[in-house]
């Protein structure tokens, strides 16, 4: 697999120089690794306007550059910014299975200029199913938005003509899937095209599985006592805890 990656070196190359067409700005894929089963692209994006910021999606040939690729960090997403030596970390098999062969890569992009800028929402937090978060954001415009909780593909549940006001809770629903691949959508009601997404972060349950499990413990001398549960002496039996008399020495 490693040596059909790097013959696809120049296709990746021709394909990145022509996804920008605009001569202000420049994108191009530098080089790539195949690090076990992580495919890493490096790329250059250049501007002239160093302030401006990027949406940026990496596609494959495997589906004739048909939808973006979701199993992917680091420099993707929206606000990317102009620099040198960006890196892209692609999960080949997590995205398509046993995959072999040649493949293209393709990085398509646009000046960002968002319905919301979303600030301080860490995605490397574990989220706790059944419990509320803050979520903040700036404004682009004045149109109301729908916030969206994704896993994968699949909405999971949502607010729609939500204020754009700057502030909202994400709440994870009780019954919530245990995974990595979450995602908030938020969408401009009045433009379907204006669409701001968060990387993938995980969910996890509210209670360790031990926890429940082993249910409530009380430490008693140093010792860890399950309390409640079945079997054993009935409630309110006490145990025997005096030792008994010695036996009188028996007449000759």
């Amino acid at each position: 697999m490693r040596k059909d990656y790097r013959r696809s070196l120049l296709w990746l190359i021709v394909y990145s120089l022509l996804s920008w067409p605009l001569l202000a700005q420049n994108v191009q894929i530098s080089g790539i690794e195949l690090v076990g089963e992580e495919i890493i692209v490096h790329y250059n994006l250049q501007d002239s306007n160093p302030t401006n910021e990027y949406s940026l999606d990496l596609y494959a040939s495997n589906d004739n550059f048909s939808a973006p690729l979701k199993r992917v960090k680091g420099d993707i997403g929206n606000e990317i910014k102009p620099g040198i030596d960006k890196k892209v970390i692609w999960r080949l098999r997590d995205e398509l299975g046993g995959y072999s062969g040649k493949i293209a890569l393709e990085i398509r992009g646009k000046v960002f200029t968002p319905i919301v800028k979303i600030q301080e929402f860490n995605v490397d937090k574990k989220y706790k199913r059944g419990k509320s978060y803050p979520l903040s954001w700036k404004p682009g415009n004045t149109n109301p938005i729908n916030i969206e909780l994704f896993k994968g593909t699949q909405r999971i549940s949502g607010e729609v003509n939500h204020p754009n006001s700057g502030s909202s809770l994400l709440s994870i629903p009780a019954d919530a899937v245990k995974g990595d691949d979450y995602r908030i959508k938020i969408t401009d009601t009045k433009n379907p095209t204006g669409i701001v997404y968060t990387q993938n972060f995980m969910v996890v349950p509210k209670l360790p599985l031990l926890i429940k499990v082993i249910g409530p413990l009380a430490i008693v001398g140093g010792a860890v006592v399950v309390l409640g549960g079945g079997g054993g002496e009935s409630a309110g039996t006490t145990a025997n805890t005096e030792l008994p008399y010695p036996a009188f020495p028996s007449g000759n």
